[in-house]
Order: structure tokens, then C-alpha cells, then sequence
């Protein structure tokens, strides 16, 4: 393999690729979809590299189908996610919170990169749904936030309806 390319399966994609890749996906927020909304200047100011590299190397990503381009967003697609090693799936999280700090967990809970919180009766407090993508970097948000007493996380591996 030549220097500077990395091996991704099948994909030939270079070094500078991967990295802006990374870079999309670290900056997207997860809609089912991973969208970047930043124009490319300051993608390319950010990556560093030129604008027009920039523009090679989105072209190639997109005929890949690792993005979807479109005025003012990037989309990372699923494929990206096997490419770049993370899951697509759902995964939920189960908090119990300590009951003087509730509110002040439920803002910050608002504030997650997630699919959806929801406030519940029973053991728990808190139903957290997310995506596999981001699970590691939302529990670790969450397991910081005070007031947090327990969490549970539970992976989908199927949907059955």
C-alpha cells in the first residue's frame, strides 16, 4: 500500500480522509443522519488544508458514499460509521438521579447530543435513547453530571417490529 493511504476494507482512502471523516463526525449531531453544518472555509481553516483539497477530498468521500453534500450541510452516512468503526444502532440508558438534584439534571440532560430523553415513573427517573455512535461520549457527559445516582445502558441488537 502506498504511504499515506489507510486501509479501510475494500475503501482506498487516504490518511487525510479518515481524518476529515473524524473530523465531520465529531462535528455532526445525530438526526439518524450525522450532519455538519459548517461552511467549507472553515472546514479547510480547521483541517488545514486548502479549500480546494478540501473539495478532493469531499468529492472522493462523497463518490464513496461516505457523505452527502448539499448547500451548507455534510452528512456522515452509515457507511462512514462502519468505515470510521462506530455502530448505527439505538441504545438506551437508564437513570436513577438523586431527587434534590433532578431539574438540574434534566437541563443538562436537554443539552446531550441524543435522540430523545424522556422523564418516567418507577425505578428509574430518566429513559436516555441514543445512538451506538455516541453512546461512549454521552455516558461519559452523563456519568459527570451531578446529581446522576446510577446508570444502566441497554444496546438494541434487533429490532423485532
Amino acid at each position: 500500500m502506498k504511504r499515506g493511504n489507510v486501509d479501510t476494507g475494500k475503501l482506498k482512502l487516504t490518511e487525510k480522509q479518515v481524518e476529515i471523516l473524524r473530523y465531520l463526525f465529531s462535528r455532526s449531531k445525530p438526526l439518524r443522519v450525522f450532519t455538519v453544518s459548517v461552511g467549507q472555509k472553515i472546514l479547510s481553516n480547521e483541517l488545514g488544508v486548502s479549500r480546494q483539497a478540501l473539495n478532493i477530498h469531499l468529492r472522493r468521500l462523497r463518490e464513496l458514499g461516505l457523505i452527502r453534500t448539499g448547500r451548507g450541510f455534510i452528512d456522515v452516512t452509515e457507511r462512514a460509521l462502519i468505515v470510521l468503526g462506530r455502530q448505527s444502532g439505538d441504545a438506551f440508558i437508564f437513570l436513577k438521579l438523586d431527587p434534590p438534584k433532578r431539574m438540574q439534571a434534566y437541563e443538562a440532560l436537554k443539552q446531550l447530543p441524543v435522540d430523545k430523553v424522556y422523564r418516567v415513573t418507577g425505578d428509574i427517573d430518566v429513559i436516555v435513547q441514543v445512538s451506538q455512535s455516541m453512546l461512549e461520549n454521552v455516558l461519559n457527559a452523563i456519568n459527570s453530571l451531578d446529581g446522576v445516582k446510577e446508570t444502566r445502558t441497554y444496546v438494541v441488537i434487533e429490532t423485532l417490529r
